[in-house]
């Protein structure tokens, strides 16, 4: 299967570049998309041909797992994701039907529950979406991503372009209707931003169900006591689910990996109950509800009930509430992993107890108002009440680590400030805590707790969120089945109009709900989608500043007739003196003369006898390998490096000891450098050996220079670039950046927070336009 993709070759150290075996306008991608194949004019920066150096481990790969391994990221997901869609049997009859159902009734709302499960769930998310990942990771966003590696619709942060793998199939290797819908989304603006709302809207959805759902689950739990004790009073049941949910969100530090495995137990015993509960009434009461397995039924029962039977689906419709976050959280875990656990557990468990329930429902009718405990087995109401309050308050755990997956695509696509991240596992690499997005979002749920108050006003509010998520998820999916898959559209126009049909009928019945509680759920995700957009907007004005303003060296530097460098006539033309010392510029590009350099060399005319030019590259891995982790070349610039770090997030490179590091390495790539060299020299057009002895004089006195340099004085060099509005930009896109601005000044990086001696840090600011 060829594609037009980078080329990366680990021990070759290859250039990137595109491959051009296809000519056509059509497939041509502009510059910015595809940044890093473009050539780059001569700042005495890049290797030979002008390309970038990047090694094939700069950018993402998906984690794969097999054997054990495997069946321990299963166990662990039923801990996490299923908590949500596993405690549905609670309360899925009871707010499906308004009074005692018939016979009929109760088979065509079986019928629903049970095609609904295996329609949306597992044929469609575990069996179509969850291969959607981008290199492992799931969710709308990810689609986005996804699909913008494969066609040329975004434009990418010029610091983190070169650790994306851009992948585009050749004219050739595409259907003719395929090819056209992909042109088309890459001709049309519209079609661009539709998509990016799409996506945003999707993650924003998300993060208001992150809100909502432990306000949902807890509460109801907690609820659940008035079982044993009636007299319980409100504000007791709305103090201890506040309670509890300040605990269960003081726990999230501990990760992932060790919250799922003191849940799985809990959700896999309440599975386990449900299931063996459901064989249990469907052999004693009535098994003639398996008949509910003909999907004729579940359409019959809409018909049959008009307007009535379209307004349940409100509460059909909570069966398979969860299932945004079987997605979302791919990368805590894997596709395989989830595929395990769902098919061989909580899929089978699930029916298992919506039909034993609708089997003892048959018999006494009432029994609909509290189905799970109403058809307890005798003698295992206690157990199960105490199982059932353990399994509703982790069921939540599944929206917050979404939350958390959500947010860190956001910020790597640049849709939001970048916070901090915890990874909280060094072999799961996709296992994260966000410390300001957990407790935003404890203070969020015990706010909706205390407003709500009950789980019926919540229940409207989140259906809304589940049912819109799922839709956005059928037309992205169907995109990346055209241009990704490269499916028959045929295929493609099915699978959408069957699943576009299904969830749009139960979105119509839910937005009913809108004024009844669902507003909240909109209007959380309106105010999320508005501030991502809204920091991309700043973004997209910001990266266009700095494109205008970027400098090349022979720009900014020329020689005179004597041979000194001094600045060009439009920088002043000022001499650049030289400067003892050895001048360490932070660089966030990589590639190009980094801005902060040309600042000093334009505002103090001074050049330092040593110049390292310091990139950070973050990688998704705990750590990268000694051997692999410094890329050191030198520039054009006579006593200029580049030192490119490759760093995973357990590694700590910034620190005290960052100047005798670097003096190490250069120190280590100068001799390597020369041993590597032929020993040989022109002479009278014929070639002579270079004795030893004079080449290793070359080598120490190069040596014996750095060492002097860095003795005299080290200084690091950061910019600080402040942006300002132009006086060009109307009225609104004024106060948009004016948003923009304050939100990026009370969250960039501190200076001061960098751990290199004071003493050692100089701050250098310059103002942009946008």
């Amino acid at each position: 299967m060829e594609k037009t993709h980078i080329s990366n070759t680990p021990k070759e150290n290859n250039p990137i570049r595109l491959a051009t075996t296809n000519k056509s306008a059509a497939d041509a991608p502009s510059s910015l998309a595809f940044e890093p194949t473009t050539k780059h004019d001569d700042d005495g920066l890049t290797d030979e041909d002008g390309s970038v150096a990047i090694e094939d481990f700069d950018v993402k790969h998906r984690q794969e797992f097999g054997g054990w391994t495997l069946a321990f990221l299963a166990y662990q997901s039923i801990g996490v994701i299923y908590g949500d869609i596993g405690t549905s049997p609670l309360y899925v009859y009871s707010s499906t039907f308004l009074s005692d159902p018939s016979y009929d009734d109760l088979i065509g709302a079986l019928s629903l529950i049970i095609w609904s499960i295996t329609l949306i769930v597992t044929v469609k998310y575990v069996l179509i979406v969850l291969r959607a990942d981008d290199e492992g990771e799931g969710g709308t966003f990810a689609l986005y991503s996804l699909l913008s590696r494969y066609s040329n619709i975004a434009t990418r942060d010029p610091k983190t372009i070169y650790t994306v793998k851009m992948e585009r199939y050749l004219t050739a290797d595409m259907k003719y209707s395929n090819r056209k819908a992909r042109s088309a989304i890459e001709k049309s603006r519209f079609a661009q931003h539709l998509l990016k709302v799409l996506a945003v809207l999707g993650v924003s959805l998300i993060m208001a169900d992150g809100v909502l759902t432990p306000a949902q689950s807890v509460l109801g739990a907690i609820q659940g006591l008035t079982i044993v004790k009636p007299d319980i009073g409100k504000p007791v049941i709305i103090g201890v689910s506040c309670a509890i949910l300040i605990l269960l969100f003081a726990v999230q530090p501990f990760g992932t990996s060790k919250l799922a495995i003191g849940f799985a137990p809990i959700v896999i015993v309440w599975l386990a109950f449900n299931a063996a509960f459901g064989i249990y009434n469907l052999a004693l009461f009535d098994h003639s509800v398996l008949k509910a397995l003909s999907p004729y039924l579940a359409g019959h029962y809409l018909v049959r009930n008009g307007e009535a039977g379209w307004k349940s689906l409100g509460g059909i419709l909570l069966a398979f509430t969860g299932v945004e976050a079987l997605f979302a959280d791919l990368a805590a875990f894997s596709r395989r992993a989830i595929q395990l656990s769902w098919l061989c557990f909580a899929y089978p468990c699930l029916l298992l107890a919506y039909i034993g329930q609708a089997a003892y429902i048959s018999r006494d009718p009432s029994a609909y108002s509290n189905p799970f405990f109403n058809s307890v087995p005798p003698g295992m109401f206690y157990p199960s009440l105490v199982i059932s309050i353990l399994a509703a308050i982790v069921a939540s755990q599944a929206m917050i680590t979404s939350t958390f997956q959500l947010l860190t695509q956001i910020m790597k696509l640049s849709y939001f400030p970048n916070i901090k991240v915890v990874h909280t596992s060094s072999k799961f690499y996709g296992q994260i805590y966000i410390p300001i997005a957990n407790w935003l979002l404890m203070v969020g749920t015990v706010v909706v707790t205390a407003a709500y108050n009950n789980t019926t006003r919540l229940g409207n509010a989140y259906g809304v969120c589940v049912i819109l998520v799922t839709f956005i998820t059928t037309c992205m999916v169907s995109l990346v089945a055209l241009i990704i898959w490269r499916f028959n559209p045929f295929l493609v126009a099915l699978f959408f109009l069957t699943f576009a049909l299904l969830e749009g009928t139960f979105l119509t019945s839910n937005l009913t709900k809108v004024p009844e509680g669902a507003w909240l759920t909109l209007a959380i995700a309106a105010i999320l989608s508005s501030t991502f957009i809204l920091w991309r907007y700043g973004k997209d004005r910001q990266w266009k500043s700095e494109r205008a303003h970027q400098i090349d060296l022979a720009q900014i530097v020329a020689k005179s007739s004597d041979g000194k460098v001094h600045l060009a006539p439009a920088f002043g033309g000022g001499e650049l003196v030289g400067m003892k010392g050895v001048g360490i510029f932070f660089d966030k590009g990589g590639d190009k003369v980094p801005t902060v350099y040309a600042q000093f060399l334009q505002k103090f005319e001074m050049q330092q006898e040593y110049v390292v030019f310091f990139h950070l590259r973050p990688l998704p891995l705990p750590t990268v390998a000694e051997e692999e982790r410094y890329n050191i070349r030198r520039t054009k610039i006579p006593n200029t490096f580049r030192i490119m770090v490759r760093h995973g997030y357990n590694d700590r490179i910034i620190s005290k000891d960052l100047a005798t590091l670097l003096f190490n390495r250069l120190r280590t790539f100068i001799i390597q450098e020369h041993a590597a060299k032929p020993r040989l020299m022109s002479d009278d057009g014929g070639r002579t050996v270079v004795p030893p002895s004079n080449a290793d004089a070359v080598v120490a006195g190069e040596i014996q220079a750095l060492t002097t340099a860095f003795d005299d004085q080290v200084v690091f060099i950061v910019g600080k670039e402040q942006l300002k509005i132009s006086a060009a930009a109307n009225y609104f896109k004024k106060w948009l950046l004016i948003v923009f601005l304050w939100i990026r000044e009370n969250t960039r990086n501190k200076i001061a927070e960098l751990d290199i001696p004071v003493d050692e840090l100089v701050e250098i600011g310059f103002v942009r336009e946008i």
